[in-house]
Order: structure tokens, then sequence, then C-alpha cells
């Protein structure tokens, strides 16, 4: 197989997995999900699960069924109280003290001057996604997200001057049980502090677990490219087992029923999260549910306490809600990280994102970190692209006297490629010289194109001109026209091949790839120019100099 070959089959394994991304539901292996009884994290083994409840195990009976809500509304509404921090304008409802609506005030939803901030946590179709909580007891009436809380007031703002913000609702049991729910905003950070402290004045013991739960519809992001795939979903971390992903449909299959100590679970979309982490030395019962109008359910529930009478407890949960920012998401949980999602290359994925981040500290552009990057990586493997150069530069010095040799010999493939291989060794040229030096760099690029996929850095990042959005599509489609362009100069400088089909098919590419780049982020199409405007440079020089008789 010649250059020109693998060069082929190179661009043609490219497009595959452009176009594998555009309806693959992901590009790792199915995760396998432990045999479950069907009860969903129960309170007690004995207790048998609820189909269709969007609590764990069972709906208390003093809550009403969620098939009696229209299904314009879902979740039953109670007050709304009104939150807002630095980083947040969130509403909690006082049905359950759940997270109903979370406002990102730092990221626009899109980059008109009057947009609205992005909107993560919803509360009605079709974009449902809330996070919801509560305690589940065998001795008495049970708080969970279906009763009703009080709070003192129904807006609260962090104060210029205060660091943290705290939320508290609370609701009292006709046993005379006590439960404070509590939220903790933190001033410059996504991570919020869920309590739930339990104060028993009921007489006798009291028993109860704390649970979890994210609920959400599967909705695309606002704005996603339908040819880009990016993984939306459940997802599970734990010591042993590390990042796993559960997908919608394996919750439809069956049930998640596992225990993990020190792990987390979230549920993801493209730039945005949202988390819960419990107290890392307590099992918990991790588990999934499907509930009507293609809604899915993750959560966890932990072991039972024993309060006495007259004493109390506290549950503790770490919540993450936000943009996918790395830096942070490591001080908060250990591998959260990971669901900035680089699949098997994450080894050199990260490193090239700490590569680039370093860079945009230093230019304070994306686009312009985006262009010393491929500058770099370019130079890190000057000596492997050059030999492959010379190997492409030595094989289109050969072209006449091959295409003579095909002439001689016609369909004659055997005697066609003695000859040939007869001429390579006479002129100590390798036909196979430029194929690893390919192949080599073949991982680090693909790298590369996820850490611009993913980062959420990118989104909304201006460049120059009339890129103003690094993340989205060129509005002019002047970037996909340039780097068509470089793709046809590059064929111009490779060896022709002798195959008349084949040479059709290399000429269609750069058409096929400028379609398809056209609907690429802005970032990822940059990439591709600089890239590909550096490797002819570097070709066009080596090429040259062995046409004229230069080192080989």
């Amino acid at each position: 197989m010649d250059n020109q070959r693998l060069f082929l089959f190179v661009a043609l394994s490219f497009v595959m997995l452009l176009l594998w991304q555009a309806w693959v539901e992901d590009y790792g292996p199915a995760t396998q999900v432990p045999d479950s009884t069907g009860v969903s994290a129960p309170v007690d083994d004995a207790m048998p699960a609820t189909e269709g409840a969007d609590i764990p195990a069972a709906i208390p009976a003093s809550s009403a069924p969620e098939a009696s809500l229209p299904d314009s509304e879902l979740l039953a509404q109670g007050e709304m109280i009104v939150v807002e921090t630095d980083l947040f304008r969130l509403h909690i409802n006082t049905t359950g003290g759940d997270l109903r609506q979370v406002d990102l005030l730092k990221y626009p939803e899109n980059t008109k001057a009057d947009s609205p901030p992005f909107r993560l946590l919803n509360d009605s179709l079709p974009n449902l996604f809330v996070m919801q909580s509560g305690l589940r007891s065998t001795t008495g009436t049970e708080p969970t997200h279906h009763i009703q809380y009080t709070a003192q007031q129904n807006r609260f703002s962090m104060p210029d001057a205060a660091d943290t913000l705290q939320v508290p609702l609370s609701w009292r049991s006709p046993e005379g049980v006590e439960v404070i729910k509590r939220y903790t905003f933190h001033r410059g950070s996504y991570a919020v502090d869920l309590d739930h402290e339990v104060r028993n004045g009921s007489g006798s013991d009291w028993q109860g677990r704390e649970y979890r739960q994210l609920q959400r519809t599967q909705v695309a992001e606002t704005g996603q490219s339908s040819f880009i795939y990016t993984y939306m979903g459940g997802v599970i971390y734990s010591p042993e087992e590390k990042y796993e992903k559960i997908k919608f449909e394996e919750m439809v299959k069956q049930d998640l029923d596992r225990t993990i100590t020190g792990g987390w679970a979230a549920m993801l979309q493209h730039y945005f999260l949202g988390a819960m982490i419990p107290e890392v030395d307590e099992p918990q019962r991790y588990y999934t549910k499907t509930l009507s109008n293609a809604r899915y359910v993750i959560g966890m529930i932990s072991p039972p306490r024993t309060v006495a009478a007259d004493s109390g407890t506290t549950f503790s949960t770490r919540l993450f809600i936000g943009p996918k920012l790395q830096d942070e998401m490591k001080q908060v949980a250990p591998g959260l990280e990971l669901t900035v999602d680089y699949g098997v290359l994450t080894v050199l994925a990260q490193p090239l994102f700490w590569l680039l981040k370093t860079i945009h500290n230093i230019v304070g552009n994306w686009g312009w970190a985006i262009v010393l990057v491929t500058v770099i990586i370019k130079l890190a493997f000057y000596k492997l692209s050059e030999t492959s150069y010379k190997s492409m530069a030595n094989m289109r010095k050969m072209a006449p006297r091959l295409q003579s040799l095909k002439e001689r010999y016609g369909d004659d493939r055997q005697k066609l490629n003695q000859a040939m291989m007869e001429l390579y060794k006479k002129e100590k040229i390798n036909p196979l010289g430029g194929c690893l030096p390919i192949v080599v760099q073949i991982p680090v690029f693909i790298a590369l194109y996820w850490v611009l996929l993913e980062s959420v850095e990118l989104r909304q990042a201006p460049f120059m001109l009339w890129i103003t959005d690094m993340s989205a599509p060129d509005p002019y489609y002047i970037l996909p026209l340039l780097m068509g362009a470089t793709m046809l100069i590059q064929q111009k400088l490779n060896p022709a091949p002798l195959d008349p089909i084949q040479a059709k098919v290399m000429m269609v590419l750069p058409v096929v790839f400028t379609v398809f780049f056209a609907f690429f982020p802005s970032g990822l199409v940059l990439y591709w120019v600089v890239n590909n405007t550096l490797s002819i440079t570097q070709q066009w020089v080596i090429t040259k100099r062995i046409e004229r008789g230069g080192k080989k």
C-alpha cells in the first residue's frame, strides 16, 4: 500500500468518524449494569417497590401519585422561593424543597447582547431537569419531596460582603419530628451544600434514610449541532469501577441497584451537569428509574440512621450544578472532572487541554490559543512529518516512471507490482516510509479534536472578525471553505494515484470535508485550517528540495 492509499484510508476513516458521531449512542463500550431485583434503592429490603413512583421504593400514602397531575405539570407546585447569588438565580419549590430552576448568570444562552442566562435546571416540559431529595422513614410520616416545607421568606440574595448564603426550609410531622432542609451557596463556586437536619421531638426513636435524585428528559442542549455527538445521560463514579455511563436506554431496560462507597452520581449534557456527591465514608444504594413522559431518574439513598428521642442528626450531600470546569470539579470530588469526556484518549487529551488553557492565560484569546497549540504540536512532530513528506515527494518524483510501467504492463497486476518493487529497490525508496509517522500522529490529533469539542471554555468564546463563538459553526462558511482549499492544495502536492478511480475519489474528498465542516464548531475548523496550512508549508519545501535533486 503506497502513501496515497494510506492518506485515502486515513481521510475516509475520519469521515466515517464524523458520520458515526451523528447517530452513535456512545464511542465507548456499553456500561454493564449489574442484575437488579427491580427494587430501586429500598428503605427496607422487605418494602416493595411501587412501579412508576418518582421516589425510591414507594409513594407515601399522604402524597398524590404523579399520574394525577396533568402532562403539562408533572411536578406538584407549591410556593417558589427565589435565590440569587453571584453565579446562580434559582427557584426552590416549597413542595419537597426541590431545586426546580437554575439559571447560570455567567453563561448566556446565546451571543446576543440581551440574551438571558443559560437555564440548566428547568421544571417544565419538554426540557425537564430537576434535583429532588427527601427522607424515607419506617417510623411515622415521611418528609419526601412531596411534602410541603415552609420558609421564613420567599426571596434570598447573597450580600456583597458575604461568602456564603444559607436558605433553610422547615417541616414538622404530626409525631413531633422536625426537619430543616438547608441549602448553602458559596461565592464563586458551583458547589452547593445540602443538609437535612433531623430533630426528633416525637418521644420515641426515629429511623430514616436520605435520598437524592436527578430527574430529567432527553432533550438536546440548545444550539447543539446534529452533526456533533456528545453524551447526554446518567453517570456514576466508584473507586473500583471509576467513571461509568448509565445511558437512558439502559435505564429503560433495567433499574440500576448498586451499593457504592466514596462515589457520586450525575446527569450530563454537552457543557453542563448536575451532580450529587454523598459523604465519602458512607455506603449508598445507587438506583435508576424511568417515569412517564420519557423521564429518567438517577439517585442514591443512604443507610438508615436511628435518632433517639430529644436528639438529632444531619444528613449531608454536596451538589455541583453548572459548567464542566475541570479545576473546580477536581476540588469537589475525585473523578468529577472526567465528566469532561475525552473517551479512551483522556491520557492524551488532558495534557493538551492544560497546554491550551496555559496559552490562553497568556494570550487571552481561545482562537489564538488553538492556533499556537496547533503550531506546537506540528513542531513536536516535525521530524516524523518530514519523513512522511520525503517519502511522498520521492513517490511524486517517481510518478512518470510508475505511469510508464502501468502503461507497459496494463492489467497484469502481478508483473506491474513486481516491476514497481524493483524500481523502488533500485532507487532506494520505501513506499511505506510515510505510513508510521502519520499513524503515530493520529491519536494526538483526535485527542485535540475531543478537547476542542468538550471544553466549555470555548462556548461563546470570540476569536476575531466574524467569528464570535468558537463553539458554533462559521456563519459565513469562510473557515470550512479555507479548510477545503487547503485539502485540495495538499492533494496537489501528493503523488497522483495510478488508479483513475482512486484519483477521482481523492479529488472528491475536499468537497466532502468542506460540507461536513460547514456544520462543525469554528474552533475545530480553525484547528484543521492551521494544521493543513502548516503541513502544506512543510510539504512544499521538502517536495521542491527533492525535485531539485536535494537530499532524499
